[in-house]
């Protein structure tokens, strides 16, 4: 009786706490930068703020925003790791809609200290975090989760942001990344990604 107890509690732990989800060594995590050429990424305006510099992907320039065209993102994970400038400004899009501009999706903020008062972290005007969690100049981790109409948001392996979107405003679309401005300078490196099953409404 005892054994079986214990089973079954380590069968729920594996369900709520999954061992390899987050390192990116677990099973249905690819690779989508390959450390060296924009191959697989597309910008529709500015490209040229986009180069590989010392393995990552780094805006400078205009604003642009680099989208990730080898699938799109419907119960996804996304996952990278991001150096930004003082003041600099920028965002890890995902479920978004390939256009010019401002492109319709959820954007995972990417910001320590610009003018904009959501900082890194944030479901941006979804889900807000108005502290500085990463001191600028500094590589940090962040990982979004989007299963269904549930969205989670780690920077260094806390969760910031866990969000339920009860309009499920966006179900669909690409990853990307943004190029805010002039004045920003911002590195991507390690970028991965992983395909959920559907998720469950809550």
């Amino acid at each position: 009786m005892i054994r079986r107890l214990l089973l079954v509690a380590a069968g729920i732990c594996l369900i709520v706490f999954p061992s390899a989800a987050d390192d990116g060594s677990g099973p249905g995590w690819k690779k989508i930068f390959d450390g060296k050429t924009l191959n697989g990424w597309k910008a529709l305006e500015n490209p040229q703020a986009w180069s590989v510099v010392d393995g990552a992907i780094t805006g400078r320039g205009e604003r642009s925003h680099l989208f990730y065209v080898g699938e799109q993102c419907g119960n996804c994970e996304f996952k990278a790791e991001v150096k930004l400038n003082k003041g600099g400004n920028s965002g890890m899009y995902f479920r978004a809609k390939m256009e010019p501009g401002w492109p319709a999706g959820y954007e995972a903020q990417v910001n320590n200290s610009s003018g904009d008062w959501r900082r890194t972290g944030s479901l941006y005007q979804f889900s807000d975090v108005k502290e500085q969690l990463v001191p600028d100049d500094t590589w940090w981790t962040q990982h979004i989760i989007a299963n269904g109409n549930h969205i989670v948001i780690k920077v260094n392996g806390k969760v910031v942001v866990d969000y339920v979107d009860a309009k499920n405003t966006f179900r669909t679309g690409y990853l990307a990344l943004q190029q805010h401005d002039p004045g920003s300078v911002v590195q991507y490196r390690n970028l991965m990604m992983r395909t959920l099953p559907a998720g469950k409404q809550k």
